[in-house]
């Protein structure tokens, strides 16, 4: 009998928000403006922050629509912005930050959009973060390679040799093949440096998705992008809708050579990963989170926004399910600045301190791990067989194995387990008790396992 095979779900994890962001506020989108802004809500009211008037905050998100229901938003952002300065922020939410979400409990971040679109994501985004949104802006993210085409391609300087190959992927095989160094990449090749998947699970995609992010706002301010604007308006015209009005718009225009001359500034909510069974989730630090909102304004938490943010914390920590299993902490606020403007002067001492740090890295990390300890492992269940991955992860975990997520993946018939590692790891995956492949890709110190239903 033949396997009917769902179709894959092409999340491509991208971060086009300096492309969106730039070009709608230079107005060259002809997408229909309805009038912007909004009260702000009683829970963003309640939060005691308060926010000065001459501050904006723009939600972004990257939806992947399709026909057979709603959709996610597969990337989740919000950026702030000072009116009379120009400096701009950018605050990265992991989609499987745990939230509450009216009407439906707690749940992953992601799943707001599907529950009630922009609409609730947006009312919930304003209940985590404590502060109203102004406006949003959506992303049809299947549009991103047509966006990457149309800017004739963007440089990124790869930071890692990133190979993985999926011959079982639905969409006729899955190659991701790039090499460390700056080279030129079209949207096909871009995609492959977004999907890219290692141990280091959310935290290494959205530092994937900052630095792509750098890469397609050093082009966007470049001279050479201006022939390209027609076609270039024309692909986003079809893959974004906002509610800024046209007004905002212009009057933000005026910030852009403050914006290019002071750089974006990005960081991820602070929390710490954990998983329940098969599910992973990204718990926020709520007080790490409240507080970093407000310094992103010049300010403190006040006594009230302190009080608030106790309580909650508290009911936060109170509605966690039993069984979740926390793995090792992690803030999450490595900032990332795009420094695109000043001649490249910034951006080259930064680039030329980097580098520094770098080599002196490599000469002192090991060419290969030490031990199973050394081996950072993301776990992914394609088998359908539920708990698998959180049987997995406490097998490995046994063994001595650094576990740093689990997750369901995008499709649940895949027939044979592989493990992606590189081949100075090998030794340590010798004698699993469960068949598997085990394929080269990543680095010594990461691991993906893909977990088939030949596991159980």
């Amino acid at each position: 009998m033949r396997v009917r095979r769902r179709r894959r779900r092409n999340f491509t994890r991208v971060y086009i928000l300096a492309a969106v962001l730039l070009v709608a506020l230079a107005g060259v989108l002809a997408t229909s403006f309805s009038g912007g802004g909004q009260e702000e809500n009683y829970a963003a009211a309640e939060s005691g922050i308060e926010r000065p008037d001459d501050y904006a905050h723009i939600m972004v998100m990257g939806v992947d629509r399709r026909s057979d229901d709603a959709g996610r938003s597969d990337t989740l952002m919000v950026v702030t912005i000072n009116r009379n300065t120009g400096k701009a922020e950018i605050l990265s939410l992991p989609r499987d930050t745990r939230v509450r979400i009216e009407g439906n409990g707690y749940d992953k971040i992601n799943h707001a959009y599907a529950f009630g679109g922009s609409k609730l994501t947006r009312k919930t985004v304003e209940e985590l973060l404590g502060v109203p949104m102004d406006y949003y802006v959506l992303v049809d993210v299947k549009a991103f390679e047509r966006i990457i085409d149309a800017m004739d391609g963007i440089d990124i300087d790869v930071e890692k040799r990133m190979y993985y190959e999926d011959p079982w992927d639905d969409n006729g095989g899955l190659v991701i093949d790039l090499y460390p160094g700056m080279q030129h990449m079209t949207g096909d090749k871009a995609i492959q440096y977004v999907r890219y998947r290692d141990g280091e699970g959310d935290i290494g995609r959205i530092g994937r998705q900052q630095h792509f992010m750098r890469a397609v706002m050093e082009k966007m301010l470049s001279p050479s992008i201006l022939p390209k604007l027609p076609q270039l308006a024309e692909e986003i015209q079809s893959a974004v809708e906002t509610d800024m009005p046209l007004t905002e718009m212009v009057a933000m225009v005026q910030l852009l050579p403050s914006i290019r001359e002071q750089g974006m500034e990005s960081v991820m909510v602070p929390g710490k990963p954990a998983y329940l069974e098969d599910v992973s989730y990204w718990l926020p630090d709520i007080m790490g989170l409240r507080a970093l909102v407000s310094g992103q304004m010049g300010a403190e938490l006040a006594d009230r926004a302190l009080a608030n943010a106790e309580k909650v914390r508290a009911q936060y920590d109170e509605s966690l399910p039993k069984g979740l299993t926390v793995l090792e902490e992690n803030t999450g606020t490595a900032v990332a600045k795009n420094t695109a403007g000043d001649g490249g002067e910034t951006e080259k001492k930064e680039q030329q301190e980097n580098e520094g740090r770098a080599q002196a890295e490599q000469v002192q990390k090991p060419a290969r791990a030490e031990g199973p300890g050394g081996i950072s492992v993301l776990i992914i269940n394609d088998s359908g067989i539920n708990g698998a991955a959180a049987r997995l992860a406490d097998r490995l975990r046994d063994k001595g194995f650094n576990v740093t997520g689990v997750d369901t993946g995008r499709k649940s018939d895949r027939g044979h387990t592989i493990i992606v590692t590189d081949s100075s790891n090998t030794e340590w995956f010798y004698g699993m008790p469960f068949p598997c492949t085990i394929m080269d890709g990543g680095e010594p110190n990461e691991a993906v396992v893909y977990i088939g239903q030949d596991y159980e």
